[in-house]
């Protein structure tokens, strides 16, 4: 569905383009936005892999465990349906905490594990569990500590103060993220009736 609607918008701006006489001004465009995106992503590469290899090098220290024990009664009183103990749980820690460090690239296929985990306590394939809508709300508000991939897509654009959004990061992500535990919770009354 994704495909079909950036082909439309294309086809339809490349119609737009002819119509107009602009149709030079879009293959223009073309070759500067694959110039701009593959230097994006150039120098994007030394602050992931430095990131990366934080959360890597985190996670075989056994500083991603003692943090998840640290927000694990956090996680208990947020899924209070997952058992104790159960892999979902430390899925979801993991997930939880990419989010934290802002490291939405590693936080993605976390979140995906946490999913599976937790559709193995599903009891009916058709329809999503509560614990499962809770780790999408979680995801989507996303509380972010570190902002780290907005603050590398700055460096790489050549920000004066990358890390200046730190804070306003900070405060906006809480309140989501209260937003979509609120609205999770009064759904989940809502469904109950």
């Amino acid at each position: 569905m994704v495909n079909l609607l950036w082909l439309g918008m294309i086809l339809s701006g490349v119609i737009t383009a002819a119509f107009t006489g602009r149709i030079d001004q879009v293959s223009q465009a073309i070759f500067e936005g694959t110039t701009t995106s593959v230097q994006i992503i150039i120098s994007l590469i030394g602050p992931m892999a430095l990131w990366m290899g934080l959360m890597n090098i985190a996670s075989e220290s056994g500083l991603i465990e003692r943090l998840g024990r640290l927000i694990q009664p956090m996680i208990r009183f947020i899924f209070p349906d997952i058992p104790k103990d159960h892999p979902a749980a430390a899925s979801i820690m993991m997930n939880l905490t990419a989010n934290l460090l802002g490291l939405g690239n590693s936080a993605t296929p976390l979140g995906i594990k946490a999913m599976q985990d937790l559709h193995d306590l599903n009891k009916d394939s058709e329809r999503a569990t509560y614990p499962m809508c809770t780790l999408l709300a979680l995801n989507t508000s996303s509380l972010t500590l570190v902002p780290a991939t907005i603050i590398s897509l700055r460096v790489a654009s050549g920000s004066g103060s990358p890390s200046l959004i730190l804070l306003s990061t900070l405060f906006a992500t809480s309140f989501s993220t209260l937003t979509a535990l609120i609205c999770d919770r009064t759904f989940r009354l809502f469904s109950q009736e």
